[in-house]
């Protein structure tokens, strides 16, 4: 016997905004029953666990004890453009002169994820 990952759970002030950014970042939608003011929301990923929102009440404050990793369809940087403009900020860059690595971002709530390389920068290296 086994269990599996139903969903990740991250805690928020907002969980539609929150859910809102998400959706952006990985390009898969809201349920279709989730809506503003809701204090459970959740985006719907092709596969993999439920990205499920909990509004709660006291703010984030310290660092993630568990947190996302993106492998982006792009490189690692226009991909870090584009979360830039979707509201993540920057937090720490560790990323190696040799292309490994990753940028670390953080939601607009400040949850932090990374942003690792992608099969652009992959290719790049392999090649």
């Amino acid at each position: 016997m086994v269990s599996v990952v139903q969903n990740v759970a991250i805690d928020c002030a907002d969980a539609y905004e929150s859910a809102r950014f998400w959706s952006g970042v990985s390009g898969r939608p809201l349920h279709p029953q989730d809506g503003p003011g809701d204090r459970e929301t959740r985006v719907l990923p092709a596969e993999g666990p439920v990205l499920y929102f909990d509004q709660v009440p006291e703010a984030k404050t310290t660092k993630n004890r568990i947190h996302l990793c993106l492998r982006p369809e792009t490189s690692r940087e226009q991909e870090g453009e584009r979360l830039l403009g979707l509201g993540a900020t920057s937090v720490a860059d560790h990323r190696n002169p040799d292309g490994s690595g990753r940028a670390i971002l953080a939601d607009p709530e400040g949850n932090e994820f990374c942003v690792l390389r992608g099969d652009s920068d992959r290719a790049a290296v392999n090649s």
